[in-house]
């Protein structure tokens, strides 16, 4: 089943997403070579490609796993939840109607 991964950013966690982002593309570019990333990719806080020293409001990620179980428990082991990037995430299941 696919689910949408909705990170919220905390506020100014910006320097901390930089730091971590390598780690969080890894993870996301394990899960496209594999097959099951539908999706990815940050929301911009303001209404700009490049949003600059406002950052981002958080990201989406929509992803094929075999349970809601499993897309919280590899949600919760991002790097930008660990690094502190994320203040909440939500994991619910998705379908794709229109692709």
């Amino acid at each position: 089943m696919w689910y949408v991964i909705e990170g919220h950013d905390a506020e100014g966690a910006l320097p901390r997403r930089r730091e971590a982002r390598p780690a969080h593309l890894a993870r996301l570019q394990a899960l496209r070579d594999a097959g099951r990333l539908l999706v990815a990719g940050p929301c911009p806080a303001i209404d700009a490609e490049d949003p600059g020293p406002a950052g981002f409001s958080g990201s989406v990620v929509i992803a094929r796993f075999d349970s809601l179980a499993e897309a919280r428990a590899w949600a919760d082991a991002d790097p930008y939840v660990a690094a502190g990037v994320y203040m909440l995430t939500d994991v619910r299941p998705f379908l794709p109607v229109l692709r």
